[in-house]
């Protein structure tokens, strides 16, 4: 899939939007891992990783090591 570009910056423009790991999460029940994530939203693991951690860096979900995973809760009631 081709990926589009911001017409002044250039730079690629997200395809998912925070709100749709957000709900992602909301699906699971509130407590979803990471590659439970990616397959509700679409994309790939890595992709979910990547923004999740920003997610939780912007104090909007927290995570927990649960093995060798990490499982992710929302922060706040969205």
């Amino acid at each position: 899939m081709a990926r589009d570009r911001d017409d002044e910056s250039g730079k690629y423009t997200d395809a998912y939007s925070d709100e749709d790991f957000i709900d992602a999460i909301h699906a699971e029940g509130g407590l979803a891992g990471t590659t439970a994530v990616a397959e509700i939203v679409g994309c790939t693991r890595r992709q979910a990783l990547n923004r999740l951690k920003e997610l939780r860096e912007q104090d909007r979900v927290k995570s927990k090591d649960v093995g060798r995973s990490l499982v992710w809760q929302l922060e706040f009631e969205e």
